[in-house]
């Protein structure tokens, strides 16, 4: 059945992709940075890395993808046609054609080294930056995602998913956080990703960014926010029951509006460092069960 389901999803996601191309499918962005209706393929770029994504997928990947599909389409069809039993009533017992298989071994590799070179090229240009303007650490947690700022005192807080019962008007369900993560925009920000529990991972796709968080591990990458908005992320990683429920929710912000927000965030946070054995993880390591009780054995 998983090759029948994959037959029959392959054309449509080739349509996609084409319409996405084309600039068909609507690359938009809602007023508040949130999905948007019959959306298809990638978010709007929110950063330099994005763009690079954007651009190794509308340039590379996806003229490489459609060769590919028209060829063999037309190939098939070709096949079909010509050696129908009308048209061939007597078949070949040719079974080996070393020209052929010499090309069908090497026309993919040839297409894989041209997809390798821009390839690398992103993911050095994704893996760090050299020289950092500020630092946001970000832990994962079963289920929720801590945020440590180091260069700005070094405060943290938690940031829960809001319930669908205290949703405010404007909020999005499964993605607003109580705390949202404040960023400057036109700054180069070391991200640094970790858990304290289980596998976990750190995604932001308006960002290029989905990175994995490791218990015992810090894991590199950075950003830089081209815009002012709101950007939205979940955890991608399956990490237990709860996995569904850890939004991140990002608002980038100009460089004085960050300022004030860290003067004040400094007075909220620095003076009360984040319980990790409070009631909601202990309910959550319970219902988890041996997994979820690494949580709070794990502290900090």
């Amino acid at each position: 059945m998983a090759f029948i389901d994959k037959l029959l999803l392959a054309p449509l996601g080739f349509v996609a992709g084409v319409l996405a191309w084309a600039g068909l499918g609507g690359r938009a962005l809602a007023a508040d940075g949130g999905p948007v209706d019959w959306q298809i393929g990638f978010r709007p770029a929110a950063s330099p890395t994005a763009e690079e994504i954007h651009w190794f997928n509308d340039f590379i990947l996806l003229p490489v993808i459609t060769v590919i599909v028209v060829f063999v389409m037309a190939l098939l069809v070709y096949v079909m046609w010509r050696f129908s039993e009308k048209r061939n009533p007597t078949p070949s017992k040719t079974t080996h054609n070393t020209a052929i298989e010499v090309l069908w071994t090497a026309v993919p590799l040839m297409m894989l080294f041209i997809i390798a070179i821009p390839s690398f090229k992103l993911l050095y240009f994704a893996d760090r930056v050299e020289e950092a303007d500020m630092t946001l650490k970000a832990t994962g947690l079963q289920w929720y995602w801590s945020y440590q700022y180091p260069d700005h005192g070094g405060f943290e807080f938690d940031a829960y998913m809001v319930p669908d019962e205290d949703l405010q008007e404007g909020q999005k369900r499964l993605l607003d956080t109580d705390n949202a993560v404040v960023l400057p925009v036109d700054t180069n920000i070391r991200l640094l990703i970790t858990a304290s529990d289980v596998l976990h991972s750190f995604a932001l796709p308006a960002m290029g960014i989905k990175l994995d968080a490791v218990p015992g591990q810090v894991n590199e990458t950075w950003v830089r926010i081209n815009e002012e908005g709101t950007y939205y992320g979940q955890c991608s990683e399956l990490c237990g029951t709860g996995h569904s429920y850890m939004p991140i929710m990002v608002k980038a912000v100009s460089k004085a509006a960050f300022e004030d927000w860290v003067a004040e965030a400094q007075e909220e946070f620095a003076a009360v460092k984040p319980d990790r054995n409070d009631l909601r993880v202990a309910e959550a390591a319970n219902a988890a069960g041996p997994a979820g009780d690494q949580t709070a054995l794990a502290g900090d």
